[in-house]
Parts: C-alpha cells; structure tokens; sequence
C-alpha cells in the first residue's frame, strides 16, 4: 500500500475524537485517556487506551466504539485496541479537568451560577407512583433533547436502577463517582451499593451524607435538569435537599382519594418553611380506560385539583396541576422491565400524559436565580 494513502495522525487523533466515553459523554482525546495511536504502513491501526480503573464495565464499549472510528478511516486496513490503566497521577489530572478546576466535594447545583433546574419528586404518602413518575419524566425529558441526572433519594426504598434498566455498578475514579446512564439518563441510588435485596436501615445524618455524596461527589456534568426522587412524607431527606440545593423545586404526586390528597397538601406545604417554590402537581392513577371507551375512577376524582388550589392558597402562588396519569399496566410493565413507557409504548394513555407533563418541564428556562448578569449601577 503507498504511504501517501496512510491516515496522518491529525486525521488519526481526528477519529478518535469522535469516540464518547460512555460514562463521562465526553470524547476520549479530552479526558486524557488516548495513551499512544499509530497506523503503519500497511494500514494496521494500534491505539492503547487508559482505563480510569482496571475494572471499568464499559471496556467493552469503549473498545469496539474506538476499533470502528478508526476502521472508518480511508486506508486503514486493521484496527486493534490495547488497553491500559491510569496511574494516580493521571487520575487526578482527569477529577481536575472534570470538575473544571473547583473544589472538590461542592454541589454544583448549589451554587449561584447554576443553571440546573433541580426537580423534587414529592408525595405525602408512598403507593402513589412517584417512582415511576421520576423515572418515565427523566427518561422524557431526555428524549426531548436535554441532559437529564437523577438522584434516587429514597434511600430506604429505592426503585429507580430496576425502573430505568440500570444494570451495572458505578465507577469509581479515586472519591469522584461515574454514574450509570440508561437511556441517556444518569443515575444514582444506595441500590447500586447494597448487595442484592439488603434493607438499608440509617437514620437522619447517615441518610443528609448519603444525598450529600451523591451530590457532591458524583460527576453530573452539565445537566439542564436535575430529578430527586425523594422519600414519601416531610422527613429528614425532604430538609436535606431544602439545606443543600436550597434552589430546588417541588414537584407534588397524588393520586385522586382525598385521603392521599390531604397528605399529599402537607407534602407541598413544606415550601412554605423551606422556602422553596412548587412547580406543580401530577395526579397519578387518574382512571382506568375500559375498552368501550369509557372511564372508571378507581380512587375518586378531583384530587390532584384540590392539592393545586390548597397549595395555591397556603403559599401564596399559583401551583398547577401539571398534568393527570391514567391507570396502565404498560406502565407498570415498563418500571419492571426497566424500559419506560414514554419510550416502549409512546403512545398508550399513560405515556401520551407524562410526555405532555415533561414537555411542559422541558420549556420553562434554564434557571438564572442568583446569577450575576454582569450588569453595574450607573449615576444618572
């Protein structure tokens, strides 16, 4: 083969620049973790790529995504992919690149520059959906386009990993965390922690740590929208997140009986002390559709509106009733098979419902509170 038809290395480090590291969805080339690439002259590619940690589950990944960029390239004829591991040093030049120079264990979501909406799922009571609500708006909301992460904060119950197909641990570069993502969605919960199906039994300042570290510690990158997925009731999860990204807003769920409604006001009024503001309200199991078309309200209707208005009227805003779920078992199928319904089935009622609520997420603007507009006084 003449040497003329070789790829240069611009071209070389060019292809490899297409290649996403799965966890960090940044390009290989930017974290550091091309050690050496070289095509010879008969067109045979050998790229060695360092591993943030030995045991990175997305190996795989990563080396056929690498092989094909480079296949791609005219004139070469092979591709192999050899695989190393960073050393300490190399490790912490990637936590300094990521976290863009600031200092390490901070909640970037706290912060006055951010511009993150950050989402706490709410409910005065558990059996409601919430879980499942997180779970199908996060995944919505990605399919819209925008850059979603969700803490599952329901530490003494968790859910999410199962709802969203999760399937492996995360990794871990030093005292920085990679979240999993599942279906363009990155995810954290205690479950990727607890071997099997082990209880986790913490009380009040292990659990305000545990939601610390996911915050702090976990690399998000730049995320338009933030889901909590928080525990039922008004207890120490509620205050931590009030305390540590005091910007965060209250997303309420309910179901339509006026027993879960009742509970579900007092879920919301907790803005009032924390001074947080409330997005909205989503009713959950509104109706069952029977097949000649009519409905039948299973728990009552009218729940959800009566939480609005209450709401409206102990906080002094106007909270709406963002949007009403049907009862579905493609639904319930979807948070056991780990594939939402907004993705596996589009256009079942329940779907159509939680897409209209996260379109309607998706459009409010990045928030701007706090945020120095650069702006100065002038005399007249």
């Amino acid at each position: 083969m003449p040497e003329s038809t070789v790829p240069t290395q611009d071209q070389l480090h060019a292809a490899l620049a297409t290649v996403i590291d799965p966890e960090i969805r940044k390009p290989i080339t930017e974290l550091g973790m091309v050690e050496s690439a070289e095509v010879d002259a008969d067109g045979r590619a050998t790229v060695k790529i360092l591993l943030t940690v030995a045991g990175c589950p997305m190996k795989q990944t990563l080396t056929k995504d690498t092989e094909a960029a480079v296949r791609r390239l005219p004139g070469v004829t092979d591709a192999t992919v050899e695989l190393g591991v960073m050393d300490e040093e190399q490790r912490a030049a990637l936590r300094q690149h990521l976290r863009g120079g600031q200092a390490e264990r901070e909640i970037p979501f706290a912060k006055p520059g951010s511009l993150t909406r950050v989402y706490a799922i709410a409910s005065g009571k558990g059996g409601v959906g919430k879980s499942s609500i997180t779970a199908n708006l996060a995944a919505a909301l990605a399919d819209e386009g925008l850059k979603v992460g969700v803490v599952d904060a329901d530490v003494h119950g968790f859910s999410i990993p199962r709802m969203l197909g999760v399937e492996h641990r995360p990794t871990q570069v030093d005292d920085m965390i990679l979240p999993p993502v599942a279906h363009e969605v990155k995810v954290i919960s205690v479950g990727m922690f607890v071997p099997g199906n082990q209880p986790v039994v913490w009380r009040g300042p292990m659990l305000h740590r545990a939601l610390q570290q996911f915050l702090a510690d976990v690399f998000w990158g730049d995320l338009d929208v933030l889901l909590l997925d928080l525990p039922p009731g008004t207890g120490d999860i509620a205050i931590s997140v009030a305390q540590l990204i005091p910007g965060a807003e209250i997303l309420v769920v309910t179901t339509p009986q006026q027993a879960a409604a009742e509970v579900a006001e007092r879920a919301g009024s907790i803005a009032v002390q924390t001074h947080q503001r409330i997005v909205g309200v989503v009713e959950n199991m509104s109706w069952l559709e029977l097949p000649d078309g009519s409905r039948q309200e299973i728990f009552g209707a009218g729940g959800g509106q009566r939480v609005a208005e209450s709401l409206t009227r102990t906080i002094g805003a106007d909270v709406s009733l963002l949007g009403q779920v049907p009862l579905d078992t493609r639904l319930r199928e979807g948070s056991d098979t780990g594939t939402p319904v907004v993705l596996g089935d589009p256009t079942s009622p329940a779907a159509v419902a939680l897409r209209g609520v996260a379109k309607g997420l998706a459009q409010r603007s990045r928030g701007l509170a706090g945020r120095s507009l650069g702006l100065s006084p002038s005399g007249r």
